[in-house]
C-alpha cells in the first residue's frame, strides 16, 4: 500500500492509496490518517479485502495501541466494509461515523468499538493536538455524509467527491482538474443528483 506524508507539524496527515496488490474487479479508494502522538485517527478505512495491506501501511506511522479513532465518512462497503476486523484488532476504539447508518454499519461487525453517532450538524473529533471538524455534506454522495476539515493544516477530507474512475496506475494527485471533470462525471451525475432529481 503506498503512502504519501500530506502535512507534518505536531501531528502528521497521510494519504493510503493505490494498492498495486488489490484484487481485480474492485475500486481503488483512499485512506487517511492523522497520527497524533498517543491518539490516532483512520479515516474510511476501506474494504474488507484490502484490511492486511491497510494495517501494514498504518502500523509503519503508529502503534496499534495509539490508533485510537476511526471515522467513516458515509455507508458504502469500499469505504468500511473492514470495521468487523478493525474491531477485533482495535477493540478499546471509537468509530466516529454518521448517526443514520448506525444499523447498517453493524453489519459489518461492530462487537468492541464504541459508535460515536454523529449528529446531523456536525461534530469535532479532538485527538493530542488535532482538531478536526466533521463537516455536514448530505447527499455527496450519501444522504448522510461529513467530510473532515483540519484548519491548522488545511486539509479537507471530502471522502468520494472528486472521484473517478480512472487505470490502476493513475497519479495519486490530479495536477490537471479540466482533464479529471471528464473522469468523474458520470459519478458525480449518477451518486449525487440535484434537488429536482430527489423530487
Amino acid at each position: 500500500m503506498k503512502s504519501t506524508l500530506l502535512y507534518e507539524g505536531r501531528y502528521k496527515w497521510i494519504v493510503f492509496g493505490r494498492d498495486p496488490d488489490k484484487p481485480e474487479g474492485i475500486i481503488d479508494t483512499n485512506q487517511y490518517m492523522v497520527a497524533d502522538g498517543k491518539r490516532s485517527l483512520l479515516m474510511d478505512p476501506g474494504g474488507i479485502e484490502i484490511f492486511s495491506a491497510m494495517l501494514a501501511a498504518v502500523l509503519r506511522y503508529t502503534d496499534i495501541d495509539h490508533l485510537t479513532d476511526l471515522f467513516a465518512s458515509h455507508q458504502d462497503p469500499d469505504i468500511i466494509s473492514s470495521l468487523g476486523l478493525w474491531d477485533q484488532a482495535l477493540p478499546h476504539a471509537r468509530l466516529h461515523a454518521p448517526w443514520l447508518w448506525e444499523g447498517f454499519l453493524r453489519h459489518f461487525g461492530l462487537n468492541h468499538i464504541h459508535y460515536q453517532a454523529i449528529p446531523d450538524e456536525g461534530a469535532v473529533i479532538r485527538l493530542e493536538y488535532a482538531e478536526l471538524s466533521l463537516i455536514p455534506a448530505h447527499y455527496l454522495h450519501s444522504s448522510g455524509n461529513f467530510h473532515v476539515y483540519d484548519p491548522v493544516a488545511k486539509i479537507l477530507m471530502s471522502g468520494d467527491v472528486g472521484a473517478a474512475l480512472e487505470p490502476a496506475d493513475a497519479p495519486m494527485f490530479v495536477t490537471d482538474f479540466a482533464g479529471h471533470i471528464p473522469k468523474m462525471e458520470m459519478f458525480h451525475q449518477r451518486w449525487m443528483p440535484s434537488n429536482r432529481a430527489k423530487q
